[in-house]
């Protein structure tokens, strides 16, 4: 019997962001996914090598790639309608859970105990419960990259989503998050001829 899991996940291309929000540049699940990826794991060596943490950076680069997974067949719900009220919230979160335990049925059964913790939302506990903040963080990190560069295209659509996503931030209380926002995350407001100088 065929796998359809992988076709599935290519489909994350076709899965449109920020739906409710005009905007200037188009993004996927697809590429919000890696670049959740690329940042889980920045942060993780952030947080190793500046304040002492012991963070597995390749797993948390791979929970991130499938953090999103089940939106293959749920869309990308915009945050203002799933979290209008606590009944919607545990609708939409009934919804997403089923959708990933149907991906995760897709999973050929010698391979399932490796996608399973990457796919379904169970309970974290030790380690993967702090990579699973690290994803969270990097997952707020990317909207507000978003934010920051639709704002520097002249959109002002983000102004209102760039303060609740910083606050959102800070909230977090994590110093990796605040070391990249303040030595890196400047640099996504710059154009190409800025940052080439």
């Amino acid at each position: 019997m065929d796998s359809h899991f992988m076709a599935y996940m290519y489909r994350l291309r076709y899965i449109e962001r920020w739906s409710l929000m005009r905007n200037t540049n188009r993004e996927t699940v697809a590429e919000h996914s890696y670049h959740v990826a690329l940042l889980a794991h920045m942060l993780c060596e952030i947080g190793n090598r500046l304040f002492g943490r012991t963070l597995n950076a390749d797993r948390a680069a791979s929970m991130a790639l499938f953090h999103d997974a089940a939106e293959v067949f749920t869309g990308d719900i915009p945050t203002p309608v799933k979290h209008h009220n606590p009944k919607m919230l545990a609708n939409f979160r009934e919804i997403e859970a089923m959708a990933a335990e149907r991906l995760l049925g897709m999973v050929p059964e010698p391979l399932r105990d490796v996608y399973e913790p990457l796919i379904l939302d169970a309970a974290p506990d030790g380690e993967q419960a702090e990579l699973r903040k690290m994803v969270k963080a990097a997952d707020l990190l990317d909207a507000y990259m978003k934010c920051l560069s639709e704002l520097s295209s002249g959109n002002r659509e983000f102004a209102v989503a760039k303060g609740q996503t910083e606050i959102k931030l800070a909230a977090l209380g994590m110093p990796e998050v605040d070391w990249f926002l303040a030595e890196m995350a400047p640099s996504f407001s710059k154009t190409l001829d800025e940052l080439s100088d």
